[in-house]
């Protein structure tokens, strides 16, 4: 059976809805070797993005042959076109069922004790030779957090090396530096409840329709619904999303900034701010020298309001080239509705100037008290499914430790080296290498061993050819632990390890509105294939042995499960913002999600933080407190931070010789770099192939019309892709989608990167365009 895009489309919506009424809609057949109808269900979380949305799957003769949404969770029941077919995943021809070693040009099969031992010796030489230094580990927000815990544990607190990383550094780093600059602890306030009671919504930098669909079919039924909805949509191109909005801000690429801080001029000078909130929550600073180390001074309300008296709308227009009526409209519409809802995504974040892009979107909040309350928050969306719980709580990046600790904070250190169990000392006080800074030294040698679990950097790292050159070379050693082989990183590695696949294993993933929820195993993997946590706890006790520190690596990492590892996370967060301690594994078998904090078994979850109406902790600092409290920002007085960001442009704009800006971005069937999703045959014949999205006034400039063949080159290469034209992109703006292997985007996009959160700027990059 071979559907056509349109029949995909309806098809995917009718599940969708029958899933959200208790129905079960079989899968068209074609979609699974397996047939026949689910003897059992089994309650788990969506592989792909990090809206978390509740999934059963069927389970028949070992073998999944359905899924469908879970009513009883946040989604009602639907899912997305991509997890309507999430089953296919388990059972594409490239699954890899055993260890591979290379060989010269050819990997070879080896037994899982030949695989650990090779690793181990690899491992052990370099530590010995070269210091823990020398080796790295690049991890995931696809990973579960017991995953992510343990392999960090084993990094920092084992071994002694901070070299530790993941791929939320090139998607999420900018809104977790964004959060915790202005607020003092990271990750979204509110929750997609907001959405119910939100009449105005602010989106920038997201297309929600295809990034994130379920999330947008609550903000399509909400305007739907509410009459007096309003819906802004800040983006250099008309997508899915923007259709549905009320307004459309389109503007150059990468001058969104002036038209933040134009907006919140238009607030003050109208007098739409709200005082008392301002004066009772909130101080000033702005950045007087980047350093490092970085130079912060406190300044006052009359030096913001005169920093912003040379952001006039009309002084943005000339910037950006957004209208002047548009930015004023857009300004008024958020500060005087009822509630207003900000969105966004990778459009913020994937910028040189990210963190100062999420900074103004939460002075837009504090401005005018549109937060701490049902409607009224600020929401950054997440790309993967544990980005947050992983990897941002759990402390997966070479600042960090788990739940809101730092590296750099010697009481933090030592804090971390009594609860593990280790030395003091033994956490190294600088922090590690951040992405790119780790396949950079993996090109010069410095880093002689990386391991890189559950991700795909040799084709989603920008400007990657120079990178898969240092990932390919030989006197480096190079771990891929993989579900498929070959992918565009595994094709590189000397040793790949097969990996057990979403419900082929059980965990915890945590999501975008602070919900974590539990996945339990389903079936068994392929042939020899292994969890990646049976993987860590081997190779950190073989390779802790021939160190010499055996009954140490006992101690510290002789676990039996994952529900070992959880219970030791719940302790980890106790007392912490993140508190979860009332998460246990039975309970979260039952859930639904819970949202942190969740400080005992009795509590049912923090829907909006920091106001005492929902969030137990604001009473725990402040028994007498009423209303808001922002009690992560202790270290000034529980005041919250307005930033004083000066627009900066990007750090490649067009010019005579590239005049074409370049983004990229996702399509509603695939998802990242296509690795999943390219192996379910409807996505695959829905959209084949990648494309170069230029405007008709565009295309007639440089001879191309639809279809035809464009060659585009930016300064670090070519790629020859279809002409795909239509009047979405802004003029002087082409779009790609990032998803396709044999269609390497990113040799074209700079590696250029936030000096904050150390995340690259995908979203902006020079190109010319050739007719072929």
């Amino acid at each position: 059976m071979k559907l056509t895009r349109r029949e995909l489309m309806k098809y995917s919506a009718a599940l969708a809805a029958a899933s959200a009424i208790g129905l079960d809609l079989p899968m068209p057949k074609g979609v699974l070797a397996a047939a026949g109808e689910p003897d059992h269900w089994v309650k788990g979380v969506c592989r792909y993005c990090g809206a978390g949305c509740g999934v059963y799957t069927g389970v028949r003769g070992g073998r999944v042959v359905a899924v469908k949404g879970d009513k009883d969770n946040w989604n009602k029941g639907f899912l997305c076109l991509k997890g309507n077919f999430l089953p296919a995943i388990l059972y594409a021809s490239d699954r890899l069922q055993y260890p591979l070693l290379r060989k010269g040009n050819k990997f070879v099969r080896i037994s899982w004790d030949q695989a650990m031992g090779v690793m181990v010796d690899k491992f052990h030489d370099s530590i010995r030779k070269n210091g823990p230094n020398s080796v790295a580990f690049y991890g995931s927000g696809q990973s579960y957090t017991e995953e992510s815990y343990f392999i960090n544990k084993l990094f920092k607190g084992g071994l002694g090396t901070n070299n530790i990383d993941g791929n939320p550094r090139l998607c999420m780093a900018s809104a977790a530096v964004g959060y915790v600059s202005t607020f003092g602890k990271d990750e979204p306030m509110g929750a997609y409840d907001d959405i119910n009671h939100a009449d105005c919504f602010f989106i920038i930098g997201s297309n929600m329709a295809e990034a994130h669909p379920v999330i947008f079919r609550m903000l399509n039924e909400r305007k739907q619904k509410g009459k007096d909805v309003k819906i802004i949509m800040a983006d250099p191109r008309k997508t899915l999303s923007a259709r549905i909005a009320d307004l459309h801000m389109s503007f150059t690429p990468g001058t969104d900034l002036a038209i933040l801080n134009a907006m919140a001029h238009v607030i003050i000078k109208e007098k739409l701010h709200n005082k008392d909130f301002v004066d009772k929550h909130t101080i000033f600073k702005t950045m007087v020298d980047p350093g490092p180390p970085p130079k912060i001074a406190k300044v006052t309300w009359d030096d913001y309001v005169k920093f912003l008296a040379d952001y006039t709308p009309e002084a943005a227009e000339k910037i950006s080239g957004c209208p002047a009526a548009e930015i004023v409209k857009a300004a008024r519409w958020f500060a005087t509705s009822k509630a207003t809802m900000s969105f966004w995504c990778m459009g913020l974040n994937q910028r040189t100037r990210g963190v100062w892009a999420n900074n103004m979107v939460h002075n837009l909040h504090l401005l005018t008290g549109q937060i701490c309350r049902p409607g009224a928050t600020t929401f950054s969306l997440t790309g993967q499914p544990n980005a947050c719980g992983g990897v941002r709580d759990g402390g997966l990046l070479s600042h960090l430790l788990p739940y809101g600790r730092l590296v750099a904070n010697e009481k933090d250190r030592a804090e971390m080296e009594k609860f593990w169990g280790v030395p003091a000392g033994r956490i190294q006080p600088k922090p590690g290498l951040t992405a790119m800074e780790m396949f950079q030294a993996v090109n010069s040698g410095a880093t002689r061993c990386l391991w890189v679990a559950c991700t795909n950097p040799g084709q989603s790292l920008p400007n990657v050819d120079i990178y898969r050159k240092g990932m390919a070379a030989t006197d480096s050693f190079l771990v891929v632990s993989e579900a498929y082989h070959p992918t565009r990183t595994s094709e590189l590695a000397d040793l790949v390890l097969p990996a057990a696949l979403w419900v082929e294993k059980d965990g915890t993933y945590g999501q975008s509105e602070r919900r974590y929820q539990y996945v339990e195993k389903a079936i068994n993997p392929p042939g020899e294939a292994r969890p990646d946590l049976s993987v860590m706890i081997d190779f950190a006790n073989r390779l802790m042995a021939k160190l010499g520190r055996g009954d140490e690596g006992k101690r510290l990492f002789g676990y039996k499960n994952s529900e070992e590892v959880w219970n030791e996370i719940r302790l980890c967060s106790k007392g912490t913002a993140y508190d979860f301690m009332g998460m246990t594994r039975a309970r979260m078998k039952k859930e639904h999600g819970l949202q942190w904090p969740c400080p005992t078994e009795d509590h049912p979850g923090t829907v909006r933080r920091y106001t005492s109406e929902y969030d137990v902790l604001v009473k725990q600092q402040d028994p007498k407190a009423e209303g808001v409290l922002f009690y992560s920002a202790k270290a000034d007085n529980n005041r919250v931070t307005i930033w004083l960001r000066p627009h900066k442009g990007p750090a490649e704009p067009p010019d005579a010789e590239y005049p074409f800006v370049l983004t990229t971005g996702r399509q509603i069937e695939h998802w990242h770099t296509g690795t999943m999703t390219l192996k379910v045959p409807e996505l695959k014949r829905s959209a084949p192939d990648a494309y170069v999205e230029i405007n008709p006034r565009d295309a007639a400039k440089v001879g191309v019309k639809n279809k035809d063949k464009v060659k585009v080159t930016s300064r670090r290469g070519s790629i020859v892709l279809e002409a795909k034209v239509v009047d979405v992109p802004r003029d002087g703006l082409v779009f790609m989608p990032m998803h396709y292997p044999d269609r390497m985007i990113n040799s074209l996009t700079t590696d250029a990167y936030d000096a904050m959160s150390k995340q690259p700027e995908f979203k902006i990059c020079a190109v010319k365009l050739e007719k072929v």
